[in-house]
């Protein structure tokens, strides 16, 4: 591939730019070699001529295809280059918002200077287990990578987060050690990743402080080790700090501040704790006051300064600890602002005695305040003979107090570190660890001294081991895939570092000349000049002779050596700090104690930052046995060879940290700054060392896939995809040197890549013009068809309307002749017409005036006439009236005469004896029939008493008969349930009679009340259709403005509810789980205890051990005061009701028809008795009998022969019984205990009926008895008060009638009677009536209150907006419905509260009858022992098994290890689902049959002890895990099923109603089996996400399930991470599906509830969503159109698979909905205003952070396909901002839905359970 085949027209190149840093270019013409000018074109279409170094042959760098343009990793573009490096970061970070970028091992992160929502928990978990490589660059990759390598290699990890200042370098390792934390959190109670965490508020604090380049710069450097245990768990951690830049203490630069920590006490000292520190604002204070600005904006010191004293709580530092460190810390402010006087000679100065500041800082520190004062003004001189106190001048007091500052809060700053870890320190024993090295990046300002140097030198180191780890790496890659080790020269940083520290180099020179008495910077500097100067890398200044230049592998640097020997120095008067020494506090003292001195180097670098020397003014040589000081320079190299060595033993991880801009602007880019980063902290080095060999990279599958196009057809029929990718490229690259053949990869030279993408694009390009070619010469043959179709249509539609113009035109001429024609007849026709018309109104106008002449003469003629006729007849009819009212007249007076004389005829006869003589003759006949009749009765009266005699005798021996055989039967059947019966009998008896007694009342009560009511009801029904029809018209109104706001209202109401039901459901099976986590804990604990208590040789097996105590501390079940029920009672009566169930239905009704029959036949008695009784008496005490006694005697004898009638009819009735009794007692003989014949059965029936009927008719009568009975008496008492009036009206008017006088007086005293009761029902009836009234009225009125009321609303309401009166209405009703839930709630509780008293009282009869019925069939029992029948016997034997299983209490612990510990779902394949818990129940139903509560409590506890144990064993078993949910939820099912609550027992059958539990009410332990069965769901979930979560990434989106779409994957795509094994972990959705598959046919052959298997698949499938779309979130290189086409065929399978099992309701497919918009989002068009529309609208699930991130890292395909354009992006976000959508990115794919487990009764019966075998539980029995 020569030159001019890469520098052709077109290509892209990059060239210079002085504003850019580099520029894009387009070459109009094609390069030969040789030439000296390239002709460009730049981006804004104007020509430049670009010059070309034609001896060094320097062309431009080449632009990669736009394809690799934003890739994630740097490494994989095809030209490796710094312009390259820059477009790429600058287009993620511009364009996509991407901060990290990978290139190589190294993870660029660059600062945005803006929160992002990408550092969530959701975040941490969607990286937790990942591929490097599979996921987008990120920070918690690289932890990731380091936890995971730590845990497969078992070596030690870490991460080197390096970086200028404001770079984001302390953020960065924040989050790294947040990720372990979270990921690695500690395995006991310390919470030792809370610890680590907040070690970070006091080193910011303390260590960090505001600059001109960040608001919160680190001014040390720091490595922390976080150490993991065997389990990889972190059990501590430990800090070591570097080079603490002490000289801010006491001086800022402009704009900059001091550490955080003075000012955040100083914004606090109003606080009462800090009085004493006599503090005010920062301004105030000399040492916190020189930058200006005291405050940062965004930043509240007061909020900071709480937290940092949180964190030392957290740390274990007490609170006097913390007040003294505070003293300290202000103790340093107060020094720097005491006042200094210099004396006039200039020599000298002083301190005034009264000066505040330092009395202030002696009080704080506890020393003295007279030798401060004088110390801080002179020094000690010593020499060998004497000793000398000098005076000081102002400067040297002013240099000596600011070293003081500066070693005080050095001191204090390793005392806080020192702390710090020993708060972290654990006592276990350390596996592994995990570092995070923060250190700064190289450093050149204008002006660099020592701190300069230093970070250099460590920036050296760092280098020289990073460049020496990629070498490794490179090398490694290449050894694994076997390809030819060609040596890469890199650079090699070692001269320079030699230069630093090697003997005689810049530090050994600077501690030589610390150690000349006089040694100054200047003579420093020219020994430097003197031994350096041949050096490659050290250069001298031309303009200065104090100053030299250290050529480093980032940069020149020129560093000033002023200051140099000062700071290496680090010079303390040993004056003061003896003074400290004497402090006293304790924690002065140890502040500044000499012990520290002598701890070695590595231990004091490994503790804090440097140490600080004490200095004496003694000089070095008058003490030659003392120990040297270590200068900082040595402390600092001691600690820099002590990180080295620590990095070496461990794997390193590199974050590069950049700084985008110096305006700290959010997502802005400054290219020079950039570019200045990357050459200093290595990444372009890291280029330069892949570039050098092979640094792209491509898998066989991929390359093929991707390049196909230029293999050759008969290329493909090979199936060996290396061979045609082999043959290929030898094809296509002639320089075998350009590529090489791994054993996995193809490696290629740089650019070669790029020549491939030239062919594929030349390849598509000239595809592309012969498909141009072929279509454009279609679309020409189809267009001239077309016209010539055209024209031949046009000529044929010209011909064709000629024609018809021609036939038009002889037609319109005919046309107009005929309507001439017309037109003219017509005319002529008018005229004449209208001449005949005239002629014919004149000739009818005359006719009529003659005739009407001729009419009026008749009519005057007719009316003379008619008035002559009425006149006539008028008179003739007057003269008739005169003579007709004369005749009557006679007539009237001649009648009267003779009615008179007949009417005194009359008079006389009446008074004559003949007329009473015929009316006594009557009487007589009449009392002699009664006599007769009386007598008659009396005889049937004696018949009937001896025949009564003789059926009461019979009816007596029939009763023992039966009493006998009832006895028998119920000693063969072992039922006695008569006496029951009896009273329920007479409770419906006494009920029925109240019932018609009150019936009859209400029916006359109600029927006059009927008027009155209907009108007052329609008036009403009126008046409130009125205000209906009113109330509709103002909610048409109300609902015509604000329907669709009301229906979005409700919809919102309902889903919020919903929402807090679910929310509701979920804290509680949170509650459930913490709690199920809390005791899996303490199981732990107490395993780790036993371990550690017992000794090596008597350790036990984990597994015998009992981890479950505590869980039989369940609340106990409270039992009921019944007593216990013999077992064999119980037994017989289930035996008796089932096997006599017809027989005893027939005999129970004859029982109680004769029961019936004799109680109404002795009432009758005890009123006759009665009856007879008070007429004896009163014929005893009556005086002679008048008429009217007469009447009442035979009334009487009316009475008694009714009654006798009574009693015949009762006999008759009793005869029927004894033949009802006659055939039952045959039927028994012959049927014996069988049921009877159909016939028999229904002539008892028929008999039955008739007797009922017969019945009815004879209660009737005796009621009618009774109330004449009644009147008889009443009218006795008031018979002389009516004698009177009674004979005053014997004589009656009409006499002919022969009116009987005794039967009228009999009916009027019945009358009186029947007013009298009839009156007092009056009364009755108005007097409820009254009440009902005001009743009515009552709620008349608060109708028409409530009318009122919501009349009032209704005008308020009017008054309102549609959206407040929507509100209003809203609120009314939901006040109502509230008031309406209370009242219906206090209802209920007094219902519930009397339920429990009935059934306590229920259960107290019950035991008492039980009791009784116990006694009475023992004793029967014992009676007959000897005389059982051969029947009985067979009866016993022929028991059926009554759904109980006994057992022993000693059986216990053998049944739940049988049945729960021991059990495999296997053994019970083929056997009832659920078969445990079946038996279970049985076991529990029994003995609450025998009321053992003790029983039940004990064996439900180890029920549920057991199957937590089996769980916890098994908790990866989805098996066993199913297995025990199905039956703890079956188990739970039972014991509502049977509990006896009416609302569980809807679907029962008779049978299974009798399996119902008797004694106890288990609802606690319902509550508990519930819980249980959540903690088992949830583990369930957990075991089934723990296997289909390493499946789901690469079946959904890497798997080619459609055929033909990998080739068309985004390029750069490679498996980068050095953690991936080498096998193929790749799924297909096939694997999913058969995976669910064995989930869905396990858990339905395990009799799981199919709503529970809804859930869990909707469980499943929610997860399945959430770490796709996760993944899809976090990867660039699976967002592209092809993956949406992939999305959506495999979500489509997934929905047909849910089809196919049933499960479309369950609401899976609803959870993959934010995954099926995101598969639309790939595929729809992203170009138009209308397309953003079109994606706002369809995305409703997606929030506006997921479209926009979605959108940002969308591939193109290839080259023809356009990337999402910003503006595009931002007018989604613009279109979205509305929308309140969370802040999360991410999905919880933990999140899990609440579980419902619904109520299923089972249909089995208990009797039906057959127990096998194999469970070995023989030693149950069967009840």
């Amino acid at each position: 591939m020569s030159v001019s085949e890469l520098y052709s027209k077109y290509t892209r190149v990059w060239i210079p730019d002085p504003e850019e840093v580099w520029r894009s270019a387009e070459l109009t013409k094609d390069y030969k070699e040789g030439e000296k000018i390239l002709q460009l074109k730049l981006e804004d279409e104007t020509i430049q001529e670009y010059p070309i170094d034609v001896q060094n042959n320097q062309l431009p760098f080449l632009r990669n295809p736009d394809i690799l343009v934003g890739e994630n990793d740097l490494t994989a573009l095809s030209y490796l280059h710094e312009p390259a490096v820059l477009h790429n970061l600058k287009v993620r970070f511009l364009e996509s918002n991407h901060i990290y970028t990978y290139c190589g091992i190294v993870l660029v992160a660059i600062n945005p200077y803006e929160q992002l929502p990408i550092y969530g928990q959701d975040v941490i978990y969607a990286y937790s287990g990942q591929n490097m490589g599979d996921m987008d660059p990120h920070i918690f990759a690289v932890a990731e990578e380091a936890y995971k390598q730590m845990a497969r290699d078992e070596k030690n990890q870490s991460i080197i987060v390096s970086g200028e200042s404001g770079a984001g370098k302390t953020v960065s390792a924040k989050y790294a050690m947040r990720y372990f934390a979270t990921v690695g959190g500690s395995a006991s109670e310390t919470n030792i990743e809370e610890k680590v965490l907040a070690s970070s508020p006091i080193m910011e604090a303390i260590g960090n402080a505001k600059t001109t380049r960040n608001d919160n710069s680190s001014r040390f450097g720091k490595y922390i080790q976080i150490g993991f245990d065997k389990r990889y768990h972190i059990i501590g951690a430990n800090m070591r700090t570097y080079l603490l830049e002490k000289s801010r203490v006491v001086f800022q630069a402009d704009d900059e501040r001091n550490y955080h920590i003075f000012y955040q006490l100083c914004a606090a000292a109003s606080l009462p704790e800090f009085k004493e520190l006599a503090l005010t604002c920062a301004e105030d204070f000399f040492y916190t006051s020189q930058g200006g600005d005291t405050s940062i904006e965004g930043i509240n010191d007061a909020e900071d300064f709480e937290k940092t004293r949180q964190a030392f709580t957290l740390l274990g530092v007490r609170e006097s600890h913390q007040i003294s460190i505070f003293k300290i810390i202000a103790s340093i402010l107060h020094l720097g602002n005491v006042e200094i006087e210099a004396e006039r000679d200039g020599d000298s100065c002083s301190i005034s005695p009264q000066e505040e500041h330092l009395n202030n800082f002696c009080q704080l520190l506890g020393v003295e305040h007279d030798q401060m004062r004088h110390w801080l003004c002179h020094r000690k001189l010593v020499t060998t003979s004497e000793t000398y106190v000098k005076t000081m001048s102002l400067q040297q007091v002013v240099n000596a107090r600011n070293a003081l500052a500066k070693h005080i809060y050095a001191q204090l700053f390793s005392w806080i570190v020192e702390h710090i870890n020993k708060a972290l320190h654990t006592s276990l024993k350390q596996h592994s660890f995990i570092g995070v090295l923060d250190i700064y990046g190289f450093e050149t300002f204008e002006v660099n001294s020592f701190e300069q140097f230093c970070i250099n030198y460590a920036n050296e180191k760092l280098q020289q081991q990073f460049n020496s780890h990629v070498f490794k790496l490179e090398q490694e890659e290449y050894m694994k895939e076997q390809i030819p080790w060609t040596l890469i020269d890199f650079y090699d940083n070692q001269p320079c570092i030699d230069l630093i520290e090697a003997k005689l180099g810049i530090l050994d020179l600077l501690d030589e000349e610390c150690k000349v008495p006089k040694g100054t910077d200047q003579n420093w500097a020219q020994k430097l000049y003197d031994r350096h100067s041949s050096s490659q890398h050290f250069q001298k200044p031309r303009m200065s002779n104090t100053s030299f230049i250290v050529i480093h592998f980032a940069d020149k640097v020129e560093y000033h050596s002023d200051g140099f020997l000062e700071k290496n120095r680090d010079t303390v008067y040993e004056e003061h700090i003896n003074i400290l020494k004497a402090s006293k506090f304790p924690l002065v003292t140890d502040l500044f104690n000499d012990d520290k001195d002598s701890i070695p180097a590595t231990t004091t670098s490994g503790k804090g930052s440097s140490k600080i020397s004490v200095r004496s003014a003694r000089p070095p040589m008058k003490a030659p046995n003392k120990e040297h000081k270590k200068t900082v320079g040595h402390q600092f190299r001691t600690s820099l060879h002590l990180l080295m060595d620590t990095l070496n033993a461990t794997t390193p991880h590199y974050v590069r940290c950049i700084k985008p801009n110096d305006e700290k602007l959010p997502f802005h880019f400054d290219p020079k700054r950039a570019v200045q980063q990357l050459r200093a902290c290595g990444v372009l080095e890291t280029i330069r060392i892949s570039a050098a060999g092979y640094p792209s990279r491509w898998a066989y599958h991929d390359f093929f896939n991707r390049y196909r196009v230029l293999v050759k057809k008969q290329e493909l029929a090979n199936t060996d995809k290396k061979a045609i990718c082999k043959s290929v490229l030898e094809n296509l690259i002639k320089d075998p040197d350009k590529f090489q053949f791994g054993r996995t990869k193809i490696f290629f030279r740089a650019g070669q890549v790029a020549y491939l993408e030239k062919l594929r694009a030349d390849k598509f390009r000239a595809a592309t013009i012969m498909i141009q070619k072929t279509v454009r010469g279609w679309l020409q043959k189809v267009k001239y068809r077309r016209l010539k179709r055209a024209t031949l249509t046009l000529q044929r539609y010209c011909r064709g309307y000629l024609a018809r113009r021609l036939a038009e035109h002889l037609r319109q001429t005919r046309a107009a002749v005929v309507f001439q024609k017309q037109y003219r007849m017509r005319r002529a026709r008018l005229a004449y017409q209208r001449v005949h018309r005239a002629a014919v109104v004149i000739q009818a106008f005359t006719r009529g005036m003659f005739v009407r002449r001729i009419y009026h003469q008749v009519l005057k003629e007719h009316k003379a006439t008619i008035i002559q006729k009425h006149v006539r007849g008028w008179m003739a009819r007057r003269h008739f009236q005169r003579l007709r009212d004369a005749a009557i007249v006679i007539q009237c007076a001649f009648r009267r005469l003779k009615a008179k004389q007949e009417l005194k005829a009359l008079k006389i006869e009446a008074r004559s004896a003949e007329h009473l003589k015929r009316l006594n003759v009557g009487m007589e006949n009449k009392v002699v029939q009664l006599q007769r009749k009386i007598d008659d009765q009396n005889k049937e009266f004696k018949t009937l008493s001896e025949q009564l005699s003789v059926v009461t005798s019979t009816h007596t021996m029939e009763v023992e008969k039966l009493k006998k055989e009832l006895a028998q039967y119920q000693q063969s059947q072992g039922v006695d349930t008569s006496p029951r019966l009896q009273e329920e009998v007479e409770s419906l008896r006494t009920e029925l009679q109240k019932a018609y007694s009150e019936r009859k009342v209400l029916e006359d009560t109600h029927t006059r009340e009927k008027d009155e009511l209907r009108k007052r009801v329609a008036d009403l029904e009126q008046e409130n259709a009125l205000l209906k029809d009113e109330k509709e018209q103002l909610n048409n109104q109300i609902l015509g403005q604000s329907k669709d706001e009301f229906a979005q209202n409700s919809i919102k109401e309902n889903l919020l509810l919903k929402k807090d039901l679910e929310e509701e459901r979920t804290r509680y099976q949170n509650l459930v789980k913490e709690y199920s986590r809390l005791e899996q804990r303490y199981d732990n604990l107490q395993d780790e205890m036993t371990i550690i208590k017992q000794t090596p040789g008597h350790r036990r097996n984990p597994s015998n051990q009992s981890s479950l105590e505590s869980d039989s501390n369940y609340p106990s079940i409270s039992t009921s005061e019944i007593g216990d029920t013999e077992d064999a009672l119980q037994q017989v009566d289930e035996i008796g009701l089932e096997k006599a169930a017809m027989d005893m239905t027939v005999f129970l009704k004859l029982q109680k028809r004769v029961r019936e029959l004799e109680q109404e036949r002795k009432k009758l008695q005890v009123q006759l008795e009665k009856r007879e009784q008070q007429d004896g008496k009163k014929v005893q005490v009556e005086p002679p009998k008048t008429d009217i006694d007469l009447d009442q005697d035979t009334d009487l004898a009316y009475n008694s022969l009714k009654r006798q009638e009574l009693e015949s009819e009762n006999k008759k009735l009793k005869n029927d019984l004894n033949e009802l009794r006659k055939a039952v007692a045959d039927q028994a003989i012959q049927n014996n205990s069988t049921h009877s014949s159909p016939d028999s059965y229904s002539l008892l029936l028929n008999q039955l009926k008739l007797a009922n009927e017969e019945l009815e008719v004879r209660k009737e009568e005796v009621l009618i008895l009774r109330a004449q009975i009644m009147s008889a008496d009443q009218h006795r008492l008031a018979g002389k008060s009516t004698e009177p009036n009674i004979n005053a009206r014997t004589s009656w008017p009409n006499s002919e009638k022969h009116v009987d006088q005794e039967d009228a007086i009999e009916a009027y005293h019945g009358v009186c009677q029947t007013n009298r009761l009839l009156e007092a029902q009056l009364q009755a009836q108005s007097r409820e009536h009254e009440e009902e009234v005001e009743s009515l009225k009552a709620q008349v009125e608060a109708v028409k209150e409530e009318m009122d009321k919501q009349q009032q609303t209704f005008c308020q309401t009017l008054l309102l907006s549609p959206e407040a009166q929507v509100e209003f209405g809203i609120q009314q009703e939901i006040s109502r419905l509230t008031s309406e839930n209370l009242d219906l709630k206090e209802l209920v509780e007094k219902l519930e509260k009397n339920e429990r008293k009935l059934k306590k009282q229920l259960k107290i009869y019950m035991k008492k009858v039980q009791d009784l019925e116990a006694a009475q069939a023992l004793a029967q029992s014992e009676s007959r022992r000897d005389e059982l029948t051969r029947q009985v016997t067979v009866q016993r034997k022929e028991k059926d098994f009554q759904g109980m299983l006994e057992y022993h209490k000693e059986d216990e612990a053998l049944l739940i290890r049988n049945l729960v510990t021991d059990l495999k779902p296997q053994m019970l394949s083929g056997t009832v689902p659920c078969l445990p818990a079946y038996i279970l129940y049985m076991c529990i139903r029994h003995a609450d049959y025998v009321n053992d509560d003790l029983k039940v409590n004990s064996l439900l506890t180890a029920t549920i002890n057991g199957i937590k144990k089996v769980l916890k064993k098994h908790n990866d078993d989805f098996e066993m895990t199913s297995f025990w949910l199905s039956n703890t939820c079956r188990l739970l099912h039972c014991l509502k099923q049977y509990s006896g609550d009416e609302g569980f027992m809807t679907q029962n059958t008779a049978k299974q109603n009798e399996h119902c539990l008797k004694n106890f009410d288990l609802t606690e332990y319902r509550q508990v089996l519930s819980d249980l069965s959540i903690q088992i769901y949830q583990q369930l979930i957990k075991i089934a996400a723990g296997v289909l979560q390493p499946m789901i990434v690469s079946a959904m989106l890497e798997n080619e399930s459609i055929q033909g779409l990998s080739g068309v994957r985004p390029t750069g795509y490679r498996k980068r991470s050095s953690s991936m094994a080498d096998g193929d972990n790749s799924y297909c959705l096939e694997a999913i599906i058969r995976q669910m598959n064995s989930f869905h046919t396990v858990m339905c052959d395990q009799g799981l509830d199919p709503e529970i298997i809804q859930q869990v698949f909707k469980q499943l499938f929610y997860m399945i969503n959430a770490v796709t779309l996760n993944n899809l979130l976090l990867r660039k290189d699976v967002c592209s159109w092809s993956t949406g086409m992939q999305l959506r065929y495999n979500i489509s399978q997934l929905e047909e698979w849910l089809r196919g099992r049933n499960l479309h309701q369950s609401g899976a497919v609803q959870t993959m909905e934010p995954l099926i918009q995101a598969a639309q989002l790939l595929q729809l068009k992203k170009k138009t205003p209308e397309d953003a529309e079109a994606i706002c609208s369809l995305c409703t699930s997606l929030s506006t952070q997921q479209i926009v991130k979605i959108l940002n890292l969308y591939t193109p395909l290839n080259e023809f396909e356009e990337r999402v354009t910003v503006a595009f992006i931002r007018t989604i976000q613009a279109q979205l901002q509305e929308r309140n959508d969370p802040q999360q990115l991410l999905l919880d794919f933990k999140h899990m839905f609440p579980v419902l487990f619904p109520f299923n009764p089972s249909s089995l019966t208990m009797d039906s359970i057959h127990i096998p075998a194999c469970l070995k539980l023989e030693f149950l029995n069967e009840v």
